[in-house]
């Protein structure tokens, strides 16, 4: 009891300031029945979970027929999150669909300190963690860039997104090419003067437009085409 006590005290401090009343604050049950069905169904070795926030989850309600194109793909995005709660729901999402690959998009909420102080060596951490659990469990990692932020519109306080992002993306990227994994490079095509995603892309920002999706698209397919045939 002492150390399930103590492991859940660890994982809140991890996660910074969430209120011990907050509903669910992990999203466990978000994906429960979809991830029921995955599971129910015959696995013919191709699956890919894309993990992520709003961005992910975006993507789906903006380009819907990347998906239906594409029924082996699992998108696992949930609005708001940072990595320590993608580390959380990991095994639910991501480890129990066995897939063949999962693409880990993550960093942009913990820079914007969605759930407290951003510290960069936890949320690299936390990365580092997944892409580890994952190849513990055989399943190939595509670690993507966090895309261009100059602001966050629901914390003005955040004035260094820009650099964050850039130092967040390129440890991210050593750690890929370190350790054999793919990296796939969203930022470097969407970025603009001054850190910011091109308005061509986004209309607040941070979330891509139908339009943005497109360049991710053509970005992400060769990468998976890849890490399925390793």
């Amino acid at each position: 009891m002492r150390k399930i006590i103590l492991t859940i005290a660890l994982l809140t401090a991890a996660c910074g300031s969430i209120t011990a009343g907050y509903p669910d604050w992990l999203h466990l049950n978000k994906y429960a029945a979809a991830n029921k069905y995955v599971q129910s169904q015959p696995n013919e070795g191709d699956r890919v979970v894309f993990l992520g926030n709003s961005i992910t989850e975006g993507w789906v309600e903006k380009h819907p027929q990347f998906f239906e194109a594409h029924p082996n793909f699992i998108p696992r995005g949930i609005s708001g999150e940072t990595t320590c709660q993608f580390l959380n729901r990991f095994r639910e999402d991501v480890i129990n669909n066995k897939p063949a690959v999962v693409i880990i998009n993550g960093g942009t909420n913990d820079i914007a300190e969605n759930t407290g102080t951003y510290n960069a060596d936890f949320t690299f951490g936390n990365i580092v963690s997944m892409a580890e659990l994952a190849k513990a469990n055989g399943i190939k990692v595509i670690l993507t860039s966090v895309p261009p932020v100059e602001y966050y519109s629901w914390n003005f306080a955040i004035t260094d997104a820009p650099m964050k992002i850039k130092v967040l993306n390129d440890r991210i990227k050593k750690y890929a090419s370190d350790n054999g994994l793919i990296y796939v490079d969203y930022y470097t095509p969407m970025v603009v003067e001054g850190g910011a995603l091109n308005p061509a892309y986004t209309k607040d920002a941070v979330h891509p437009t139908a339009e943005g999706y497109d360049v991710m698209e053509a970005i992400i397919l060769p990468a998976i085409d890849k890490a399925l045939k390793k």
